[in-house]
């Protein structure tokens, strides 16, 4: 398809599941900082709660009263394909990625249309690839998942980092991660999603090994790492998809030199509440496995919840990454306000602005956001507020 075709269609992105809590803060991110001639849609099954929304758009944004609004159900191929092919760019919010999520990267994929989402399940991520990568390969389409607190921070922090380290030697980066944020109804049906399934995680991970090429003459690894303490803090192993990101940006790009290692961390000031950490997600994962107890705690917050704007005022995130090579040690700073709601919608809406309206490498298939669109996005959330820096270098 290529980027020409995709030129003449009718919008330049169209947001889905613009209802839901992570999608609301979106719209309403793109309503203040889209920039002007951007033609965009809000996209969902429910036509009352996308006017409800539309007309609260526009009681700041009086240009929203006309937002076009687009049918669109998950359940639906049709409908979705139907706004796949009517857009440049298609942004998603609707969760759990595995329930409801693959009818539309297949939709994006076949139309040659540029989709990201705010999927945190690595299973999702390696059975899309599998299933959908290919084609998306032949039509043009750029599918960049985990475009919200995961992975945006690292993937774009290590680039950042790398970037400031020498060329063409062996590199080592560490990143620790710390935050004050609480988390939405959406966040944790998508977590218990993807606890409740280690063997059919493990399984994708194997199928897309056995498939996906490998770098030539360069080795790449990364992994949650062994229990440390640097920077002040005590850096707990976290296994979360943000890592298998790090190594997908480093294998695709020579930048990373010829070998690459990347750990990953919760940074945590106490040992004692690192051990509790710890134990709790153990605690959370077995339960995880039994229905009747996923379902006792999917009902403690239910999707569509979330943390209320005071307390999303009051929420932070940093993450320190320490860089080594060549003779060099270098710490760096990715950092902003809530991450998994303010910060989140932040992050979707520009990498969606970012892939219709950006000057990017020529890439295609299931890429990461470093590969796909790397220092132009980097750029644009430094403008919007997050803060990349140095903090130290020697």
């Amino acid at each position: 398809m290529g980027r020409q075709a995709a030129a003449g269609r009718a919008y330049d992105v169209v947001l889905f599941g613009a209802t839901g809590f992570a999608g609301r803060l979106t719209a309403a991110y793109l309503a203040a900082h889209a920039p002007e001639g951007c033609r965009w849609a809000l996209a969902g099954r429910n036509r009352a709660k996308l006017e409800r929304l539309r007309d609260e758009l526009a009681a700041d944004h009086p240009a929203c009263a006309e937002l076009p609004l687009l049918h669109a159900d998950a359940a639906d191929p049709e409908s979705l394909r139907a706004v796949a092919t009517a857009t440049r760019v298609l942004a998603t919010t609707v969760g759990p990625y595995l329930k409801y999520g693959e009818p539309l990267v297949a939709a994006c994929a076949e139309a040659g249309t540029d989709y990201v989402d705010l999927t945190g399940e690595p299973e999702f991520v390696d059975r899309m690839y599998l299933r959908h990568h290919a084609t998306a390969l032949a039509s043009g389409a750029r599918l960049v998942h985990a475009c919200g607190f995961d992975c945006i921070p690292y993937d774009l922090g290590v680039h950042y980092t790398v970037g400031l380290l020498p060329e063409g030697v062996p590199l080592r980066v560490a990143g620790f991660v710390r935050t004050n944020a609480t988390f939405s109804g959406g966040t944790l049906a998508s977590a218990l999603t993807a606890m409740s399934r280690p063997l059919g995680m493990a399984r994708a991970a194997r199928e897309r090994q056995r498939v996906e090429p490998r770098p030539v003459s360069r080795t790449v690894r990364a992994a949650p790492g062994t229990p440390t303490r640097e920077q002040g803090v005590w850096g707990v192993p976290l296994p979360t998809l943000d890592p298998q990101m790090v190594a997908r940006s480093a294998s695709a790009l020579e930048r990373y030199g010829p070998d690459f290692r990347y750990r990953h961390y919760a940074g945590v000031k106490s040992l004692p509440v690192a051990v509790g950490g710890v134990l709790g997600a153990s605690v959370a994962a077995g339960l995880a496995q039994l229905p009747p107890a996923r379902r006792w705690l999917s009902a403690r917050l239910a999707p569509g919840d979330g943390p209320d704007e005071a307390r999303r005022a009051k929420s932070w995130f940093k993450v320190r990454f320490v860089g080594e090579g060549g003779g060099r040690r270098l710490v760096t700073e990715v950092a902003g306000g809530d991450p998994g709601y303010d910060e989140t919608a932040k992050m979707l809406a520009e990498s969606a602005l970012s892939l219709a309206y950006d000057e990017l490498p020529e890439t295609a298939g299931q890429v990461t956001a470093a590969v796909a669109m790397g220092d132009a996005l980097t750029e644009r959330l430094t403008k919007a507020g997050m803060r990349f820096r140095v903090v130290s270098s020697d």
